[in-house]
């Protein structure tokens, strides 16, 4: 077995070994899929003295790739465009962000249609909005009314999408009873002791929150999302509302894990009570609006994120633009003023650096844009070639959960 394999595999022992095999399935697609399977590669190989960890200390998603940007309803009922995981979200210099956005963009380069000058186009287009907006100093969001382009269409999507024929392909009445759909696609059955404590301890939560009061669950499974997370503990439950009577809504409930970075980075981090209430504190300081009902849950001492569903569909299909640079140069400009709103949105707080330090980082772009790029370049060579190993290891049986 090669070294990468063993590593990959003794990072993700204890996880659910069915879900488990799904995402070493899914790191075996392609390098970017792999890339999106092994966070924790990209900080332990990320040298100590490595240039990029010199830049201003921000509140970061930690797991930046194109994958993990895309839409979601907030509490306001409005559709925002964002990055939208933060499980590895600590307090880091702010350049880690960045370089793994654009180290995904060149793995993925097969699936955009772009060469290697293409992908240096998109690498200029990111990082010259991530900078002026940062030297700006002003905070945006995007939404509807701000965004524009193949953005305003996708929102757009989003917001005109119906609720009932989506939750019809995901349940079925199984003797005149609601139920999900087992399909081991986007769900898979737990076990019943699971199905129980979960169902017991977050009804009980729900009924005594203001928001959540009256809500009754009616079934829950694994649910099956993602990449990196896959194999964790995760469930998707059904609820109804008996104000709402054949109304029925999903909510997503999500085990908090540490963040990998710190097991290879020392990084002063404010003392949290739990996992969860760190992602959905830096979720909330990083975004313009919450997911709906976001909140961390405990249940048997473990502690969980909880949130509205937000369906797979809602984030950009990239094999959609394939080759067409200037569609992909507008979502990359995007993506930088993005990454720099969040950046100075969460500023100031708890150690991370306050909107003049950043404003006077940006200004000074030219002597860090090339560290970003020729990192990002080596490091998808380097992920390539683990790739190459890891899919020698799969296909001869020896990558299993």
């Amino acid at each position: 077995m090669h070294s990468v394999t063993s590593r990959v595999m003794t990072f993700n022992q204890g996880r659910i070994p069915e879900l488990l095999n799904m995402k070493y399935a899914a790191m075996r697609e392609n390098p970017f899929r792999f890339f999106r399977g092994t966070c924790h590669l990209f900080y332990e190989d990320l040298p100590a003295r490595s240039p990029l960890l010199k830049s201003p200390l921000t509140w970061v998603c930690g797991d930046l790739h194109l994958e993990n940007f895309g839409s979601y309803k907030a509490d306001n009922h409005i559709p925002y465009f964002d990055i939208n995981d933060f499980d590895e979200s600590v307090l880091a210099p702010c350049l880690v962000d960045p370089t793994r956005l654009l180290c995904s963009v060149l793995l993925a380069s097969d699936v955009l249609g772009i060469n290697k000058k293409g992908a240096k186009q998109l690498f200029d287009t990111f990082l010259d909005a991530y900078a002026n907006t940062l030297a700006s100093g002003y905070i945006r969001s995007l939404e509807k009314q701000a965004a524009t382009g193949t953005i305003k269409l996708f929102l757009d999507t989003v917001r005109n999408r119906k609720h009932k024929p989506f939750i019809m392909k995901r349940m079925e009445m199984r003797d005149g009873k609601p139920r999900l759909l087992i399909d081991k696609i986007k769900t898979l059955k737990a076990p019943k002791e699971s199905r129980t404590a979960i169902r017991e301890q977050v009804q009980a939560w729900l009924s005594q929150h203001p928001q959540t009061k009256g809500y009754v669950i009616m079934d829950l499974a694994y649910r099956i999302a993602g990449t990196g997370s896959l194999g964790g503990t995760r469930y998707v439950l059904l609820v109804t509302h008996p104000d709402a009577p054949g109304d029925y809504f999903l909510l997503d409930l999500k085990l908090a894990l540490p963040s990998c970075i710190l097991d290879y980075h020392s990084f002063a981090q404010p003392e949290w009570s739990d996992d969860a209430s760190r992602v959905t504190e830096v979720q909330k300081r990083f975004q313009a609006a919450s997911p709906a009902l976001l909140h961390q849950v405990e249940v048997d001492g473990k502690h969980y994120i909880l949130k509205v569903l937000q369906p797979s569909a809602d984030k950009i299909n990239f094999q959609s633009f394939n080759g067409k640079t200037r569609k992909l140069e507008e979502i990359l400009s995007s993506m930088g003023q993005i990454c720099a709103w969040d950046c100075l949105r969460s500023g100031g707080r708890q150690g991370s650096a306050i909107a003049d330090e950043l404003i006077d980082f940006a200004v000074q772009a030219s002597k860090w844009k090339d560290t970003v790029f020729e990192y990002a370049s080596s490091y998808a060579l380097q992920v390539t070639k683990d790739f190459k190993a890891y899919a020698t290891d799969y296909d001869t049986g020896k990558v299993k959960a």
